[in-house]
């Protein structure tokens, strides 16, 4: 079935090689330029997936109340300059409309040449970027986007892959979100936000279950729990990030790895 997929890109790295590998597909492709150009798009029509990569200038910051379109990133509060956002969103998902290997192929096709052709590592080290997923709770696209998340910030010197333990941090999060958070219904969304610098990762998993009582848990950190399967999760994620912390109704966790060069 024909996808409506809008491509927002300022600088063309992916949307004409996109628009070439989806059109062929029998996809219809739309391109913007900014963010406000795709604002206007979205309010006349609807897409099932939209892939944003915007510079910093052309993230416009408006107090317009009109301007909710969640899909899109947001502008950040300090200096533009240096600074790129990067956002993967599907609008809508059931399974009688898009398959779950489809949109698998939608994601990989579009995070392997982002990682291969975009970004370079002698440009993001010299970058801060929000990477951002809204996604259904889909254990099969997890790998994908855990994979470019890990390139990413090892080209920007955050974590070396060879002696890091960050995949297994953050697919404890990831799985943790889709299995006990969503209860694995892939009608409801898993958002992931990654903010990548030089000094620090800075993760953010949160889903649309009914949370959980963190303090119920058993103590990680006490390693009289080590064993315990209630909560092994958590710890191994206390071991391996510097900073966890999780939001009063318990369905986002926020964690930090601060780069290992500092």
């Amino acid at each position: 079935m024909q996808k409506k997929i809008l491509i927002v890109d300022d600088h063309d790295d992916l949307s004409t090689v996109l628009t070439g590998e989806f059109s062929e597909l029998g996809h219809l492709i739309k391109v913007a330029e900014s963010r406000d150009e795709a604002v206007a798009f979205i309010k006349d029509e609807k897409f099932d997936l939209i892939i944003t990569d915007l510079d910093g200038e052309h993230l416009t910051n408006k107090d317009n109340e009109d301007d909710e379109i969640t899909c899109l990133p947001e502008a950040v509060p300090d200096s533009l300059s240096n600074i790129k956002a990067f956002k993967i969103c599907v609008s809508s998902y059931k399974n009688n409309e898009f398959t779950e290997d489809e949109l698998k192929n939608f994601i990989e096709t579009t995070l392997n040449h982002k990682a291969k052709f975009v970004d370079q590592k002698e440009i993001v080290q010299n970058l801060r970027e929000k990477i951002e997923f809204e996604i259904p709770s889909l254990i099969s696209l997890m790998h994908g986007i855990l994979d470019y998340l890990m390139k990413r910030v090892e080209k920007i010197g955050v974590v070396n892959s060879e002696n890091s333990n960050l995949f297994i941090a953050l697919d404890e999060a990831f799985v943790n979100a889709v299995k006990h958070g969503n209860k694995f219904d892939a009608t409801k969304l898993v958002r992931i936000t990654a903010e990548v610098s030089p000094k620090e990762a800075r993760f953010t998993i949160e889903d649309e279950g009914e949370g959980f009582n963190v303090a119920e848990i058993p103590d990680p950190t006490n390693v009289e729990n080590l064993f315990k399967t209630s909560g092994r999760g958590v710890l191994i994620i206390h071991n391996i990030m510097d900073e966890v912390r999780y939001n009063e109704r318990g369905n986002r966790l926020e964690m930090i790895k601060k780069s290992e060069n500092i």
